[in-house]
């Protein structure tokens, strides 16, 4: 099912297997409906059940799998109205987190957002890239923060992460604008200028928004 690749070894069993899965589905490797067997994934990967069996919960969580009472883990399938309201509850509450942080946030966390950036740019695996525009995200706004609002917003961001990745198969040169809007976001964020921070982040969103539209038939 899941070809082996060398872990890293800075990363643990459960990463490695996480990272394998998550890849396998926004690559569309594992397709909506396939049972992800615990003792199946583990033989491929040569780990152990266990942080398989972690890995899927993570997965559940982030909404790109649901577990069934009698089929076990299941690849979710995508549908366009749950796309339009995860977009529209993010346009609602992203506003409100970076209002939250916009006076706390560090040169070191601007920095690092901007290596993301460049990592971004220089990405040619999509999926890698949805992760990395992930993490960016969340390094703006809600690294470290435990609270409601915050993994309200990771959860979102992590159930958008698979119609995000077939949107950019179908139209890659959105790729370019969003590094583009990442690039600004950065500088905006260094400004501190809160008026643009959010326009652009909500543009950001409504731009993502409308190339999974137009791609809604690979839904």
């Amino acid at each position: 099912m899941l070809p082996n690749k060398q872990p890293n070894r800075s990363r643990t069993a459960h990463e490695y297997a996480r990272e394998r899965i998550r890849t396998a589905i926004l690559s569309g490797e594992l397709a909506a409906g396939t049972r992800l067997l615990q003792r199946e994934i583990a033989n491929d990967l040569d780990v152990s059940t266990t942080p398989v069996r972690e890995a899927l919960r993570d997965l559940a969580t982030e909404g790109l799998i649901y577990l069934d009472a009698h089929r076990g883990a299941v690849v979710r399938s995508l549908d366009l109205d749950e796309v339009r309201e995860i977009y529209e509850m993010r346009m609602a509450l992203e506003p409100l987190m970076i209002r939250r942080v916009l006076g706390s946030i560090t040169d070191e966390r601007l920095a690092a957002a901007a290596e993301l950036c460049e990592r971004m740019a220089a990405e040619p695996d999509l999926s890698v890239w949805v992760d990395l525009n992930r993490r960016f995200h969340g390094l703006l706004s809600d690294e470290g923060d435990e609270g409601k609002l915050a993994q309200t917003l990771r959860s979102l961001r992590a159930s958008a992460s698979a119609y995000v990745s077939l949107s950019l198969d179908a139209r890659p040169e959105q790729v370019g604008e969003a590094n583009a809007e990442h690039r600004r976001l950065v500088e905006l964020y260094r400004a501190r200028d809160l008026d643009g921070i959010v326009a652009v982040t909500l543009q950001h969103l409504r731009n993502t928004l409308a190339a999974i539209e137009a791609t809604h038939q690979e839904f």
